[in-house]
């Protein structure tokens, strides 16, 4: 599921600037003027992360921040703030804001806290109901499918099962033997089903089979599914 992030900045050119730099990370991204802009699109969407100017006209980040806490809304949400802003980053950290970034900042930076929080929300949600999410991917344990960017795909029972063991333990890598014993619950002859098997599924979750986002190979080890 592709996730959505909400830029809220007054200056045009900084919020078409960070725009870019999350689009490029295949983030879907949202654009608001000011605090009351903001509230108005969180009425009809809903979102994965917020990004917030403090200073701007109308609804500034603070009162949007208050607003959002006071309605239980417990959205990540990251301040953009100027250097001489520091006792708003400190009432804004205090009112529930989960980080700040001091403008200027590198893209690098931005794009490391956006995945941090999001790594963290995903975990929340993942040990809240039976949904993983990694990326795009999303893993529904109750109705045993697995779909990208919000599309099912198709894929046998025994492809699902090696998707839901190593989205389940993400960050572990497990060798070829211990998928087939795990999956297949018998000792293996030989790795060749669970090359296919993998192979397979490369073709149906990766954008490029052959530079896999998600099924990574621990070169003499196995196979993980990272969290990022």
């Amino acid at each position: 599921m592709q996730e959505k992030i909400l830029v809220v900045e007054d200056e045009k050119g900084i919020r078409d600037t960070i725009a870019i730099f999350l689009q490029r990370e295949a983030y879907q991204v949202l654009k608001a003027f000011d605090g009351d802009d903001a509230l108005e699109i969180l009425k009809e969407e809903k979102v994965d992360l917020i990004l917030a100017d403090i200073m701007m006209p109308k609804i500034d980040g603070i009162k949007l921040l208050k607003i959002l806490r006071a309605r239980n809304d417990l959205t990540p949400f990251i301040f953009l703030s100027a250097k001489s802003e520091n006792c708003d980053k400190v009432n804004g950290l205090d009112l529930g804001a989960d980080d700040y970034i001091t403008k200027p900042f590198e893209p690098d930076e931005l794009l490391a806290r956006v995945r941090s929080h999001l790594r963290r929300q995903r975990q929340f949600k993942n040990e809240d109901d039976d949904l993983i999410y990694v990326g795009d991917l999303c893993l529904d344990k109750k109705a045993k499918l697995i779909k990208n960017r919000g599309q099912k795909i198709a894929l046998t029972n025994k492809e699902y099962q090696i998707m839901e063991l190593l989205m389940s333990n993400l960050g572990e890598v497990f060798s070829a033997e211990q998928i087939y014993e795990r999956i297949w619950k018998e000792k293996p002859i030989g790795t060749d089903t669970i090359l296919v098997h993998i192979r397979r599924l490369r073709q149906k979750i990766e954008d490029n089979p052959h530079h896999p986002r998600y099924i990574k190979v621990v070169w003499g080890i196995g196979y993980k599914i990272e969290g990022d």
